[in-house]
């Protein structure tokens, strides 16, 4: 006979193996500190006619990397506007929870004491995914909930 303690110790761990993360593999499309989306975004990019639009604004004087929109679809971080260098952002995990994919990202600052140049910045990474058709949520690294629904 269950006692209480293991009924409530089994529905635990039931509902936390429903919760929990499965990690999705990306690869690094394009990273750097110069781009020409100097406004904070968040992008999700599902077809050819959205990455074409989505490169004129971002770098519309370089080729464009090819992706087959059939198994993939692109993710990415823009931090925008930088007033000097040492600034750079990172997407350190992605995991389907449930419906959701969920990008986690981190945001790299100069401390006060670096030396720094002194030129506009706008730090980006753009990843590959295999393709989802669900709901994308951005999060900071050490942060919880979304910092914004694409």
């Amino acid at each position: 006979m269950l006692s209480v303690w293991s009924v409530v110790a089994l529905s635990w761990a039931v509902c936390c193996a429903a919760a929990s993360a499965d990690p999705v593999a990306f690869k690094t499309l394009d990273r750097g500190d110069q781009s020409n989306i100097e406004e904070a975004r968040e992008v999700v990019v599902r077809t050819p006619a959205e990455w074409t639009a989505f490169w004129k604004q971002h770098a519309p004087n370089q080729r464009r990397p090819a992706v087959d929109f059939t198994r993939s679809m692109i993710v990415g971080v823009f931090l925008g506007f930088r007033p000097t260098g040492g600034h750079s952002v990172e997407i350190t995990r992605i995991d389907r929870e449930g419906a959701d994919l969920v990008v986690t990202y981190r945001e790299r600052r100069p401390d006060k004491s670096d030396i720094v140049t002194q030129v506009i910045t706008m730090p980006y990474q753009l990843v590959t995914i295999e393709r989802f058709a669900g709901p994308v949520r951005f999060t900071r690294a050490g942060e919880r909930g979304p910092a914004r629904a694409e």
